[in-house]
């Protein structure tokens, strides 16, 4: 029997990490697993109808969510700016203002969705989610566009980065802005017929999230600077950077959609799951994906110097010469080309990417596990794995 990592344990309405000890350990029992390697050429797994299911009110209820700003009484527009910059990052609108009919730079909204998802399969009137599944995608939106000045990205969903066209100063504000407008969000869950404690609650559960979200990102800038990250470091930080708000998406849902404790529960610790999941599988595109769909160089994670899931486990498990080139690599400011190769190979030899995979495999595993002991339709739970395989195997 495979070794799986309890990454968390749910209590009624918090999240308690296990122990470094526990979850070190875990990771050792873990790599007893064998790993099957991905296989090369195949079909990119269909996209679930759930993120067309609920598109229509995710966009609605963000649209619903972000103001748009009046012209001051002077008639000084520089006010509506800042409505142009969030809608140009959120896709709606071009550089110039102009609005746009259909936008492929708008995400597949995850999050929302699985808050909108998890309502309906309790039983839940879907729609009185709105609010706080709107809510998640500007937390969402507001931290891409800090990261973006961070990391100095210039490219977000196939257009310039908002700090690339308007400069730092500004997308600061555009981010803060979002998050802004995400707080807001949840108290309206009210004016759709969800009790008071309700809202409140799940107000509480979006900002306790963002918290998190925060100190994962915190966590991964101050991995940086370090080559002792190892397996352990990393799922702990992923789980608050990544997993926070897809915890919360599912959480809200299921305190919205049902008055079952136990229920709510379950689905916060399978969106848990789910998020370390979705990251691992995101770290193997970053550096085995294919350029061609995910618009990326491959190898591009490792010329950033990435510390990813495959690079901090080939850095514990890799010995000698490997583990000297690979250290060696990753303490130059700028890899160069031969040291990218110098990765991959011992990425290769230690057998990173098929141990990364059947990691999210496993956590996804555990996410549907998790749902079977909710009393869920049969669809529900039917459409729940077909997400689970689709993150897993998916190609950008």
């Amino acid at each position: 029997m495979t070794a799986r990592i309890p990454f968390v344990s749910i209590s009624e309405h918090r999240i308690t990490r296990y122990s470094r000890s526990i979850l070190i350990n875990a990771i050792k029992l873990e790599r007893t697993a064998k790993a099957q390697p991905i296989e090369q050429g195949a079909s990119p797994a269909p996209v679930p109808p759930m993120f067309s299911r609920y598109q229509a009110h995710i966009i609605s209820g963000l649209k619903s969510a972000v103001p748009c700003f009046s012209p001051s009484a002077n008639g000084d527009d520089s006010s509506n700016e800042l409505y142009r910059m969030m809608a140009y990052h959120m896709g709606w609108m071009d550089a110039s203002g102009q609005v746009m009919e259909s936008s492929a730079t708008q995400g597949k909204a995850l999050r929302p969705t699985l808050c909108m998802f998890a309502c309906d399969s309790l039983g839940g009137d879907c729609s009185r989610a709105v609010p706080a599944a709107s809510a998640l995608e500007l937390i969402h939106n507001f931290s891409l566009v800090h990261d973006d000045i961070q990391d100095g990205d210039v490219e977000r969903r196939h257009q310039p980065t908002v700090w690339y066209l308007w400069g730092e100063p500004m997308a600061l504000t555009v981010g803060n802005a979002l998050r802004a407008a995400a707080d807001a969000s949840p108290l309206r869950l009210t004016e759709q017929g969800v009790p008071t404690t309700k809202a409140l609650r799940a107000s509480q559960i979006l900002t306790e999230g963002c918290l998190s979200m925060i100190q994962g990102q915190c966590m991964d800038l101050s991995f940086e600077g370090r080559l002792d990250i190892g397996p352990a470091d990393y799922l702990d930080m992923v789980s608050k950077k990544t997993g926070a708000l897809i915890r919360c998406g599912t959480e809200m849902g299921a305190l919205i959609g049902c008055n079952d404790t136990a229920s709510t529960v379950l689905y916060a610790s399978a969106g848990a799951h789910l998020g370390i999941a979705f990251q691992v599988r995101d770290d193997v595109l970053g550096i085995w994906g294919d350029s061609e769909v995910t618009g990326k160089a491959s190898g591009n994670d490792i010329r950033r110097r990435k510390k990813s899931f495959p690079i901090v486990y080939a850095m514990e498990t890799a010995s000698g010469a490997a583990r000297q080139r690979l250290l060696e690599a990753y303490g130059k400011d700028t890899p160069e080309e031969e040291d990218v190769e110098d990765v991959l190979t011992v990425l290769d030899d230690v057998g990173a990417e098929s141990y990364a995979h059947q990691m999210a495999v496993d956590q996804g595993e555990l996410a549907s596990g998790e749902l079977r002991k909710i009393p869920v339709e049969p669809w529900a739970q039917a459409e729940f794995d077909d997400l689970v395989q689709f993150l897993t195997a998916r190609q950008h």
